[in-house]
């Protein structure tokens, strides 16, 4: 069986999607415990000039979710932190993303090899074939950011290691 695009990106995403969610659950546990208003640590941020969690996890799921529908229909925009959003909002947000990209098939997603995607920032336009996005520029910043989001809560001092990062691993069966 060979290597495909399906299993590059959306058995990562789902991989990585299970740790974000476990995350933000070990967080919500994390500052309930001491006491810690779940609206304060939504616009946490690990330096003045970053985006805060809440932008954080919509990127985590527009670089994933939103990524496959842009190379389903063609164009990616950035992602943008829905406004009013609260900590169990962040949590429906990757449920959400993860059960989503749970009902895609393989052979849907490996359709997509060749399509092409335009990422639109303002008045350019960066041109990709569906699997040169999702690689070269989607799977980057998915990771990027869930890295960033386990990162505030880790700041917050909500007791995370590296397996919680990691999610639950595809082991030989």
């Amino acid at each position: 069986m060979a290597f495909t695009l399906y299993d590059a990106s959306v058995a990562n995403y789902l991989q990585i999607l299970g740790a974000v969610g476990g995350v933000l659950e070990k967080g919500a546990a994390h500052f309930r415990e001491k006491g810690v208003d779940l609206a304060d640590i939504i616009d946490a941020r690990l330096a003045p000039d970053m985006l805060p969690l809440t932008f954080q996890i919509a990127s985590v799921t527009h670089h994933s979710r939103g990524a496959i529908d842009a190379a389903k229909n063609g164009v990616f925009v950035p992602p943008k932190a829905p406004p009013g959003i609260d900590y169990a909002g962040l949590q429906a947000q990757v449920k959400d993303a993860r059960d989503e990209l749970a009902a895609l098939t393989p052979e849907a997603v490996n359709g997509l090899i060749g399509r092409e995607v335009t990422f639109k920032l303002s008045d350019r336009a960066l041109p990709f074939t569906a699997e040169g996005f999702l690689m070269s520029f989607s799977l980057p910043n998915f990771f990027f950011h869930a890295t960033t989001a386990y990162d505030i809560l880790r700041h917050k001092g909500v007791p995370l290691g590296k397996r919680d990062f990691m999610g639950r691993l595809k082991l030989k069966t």
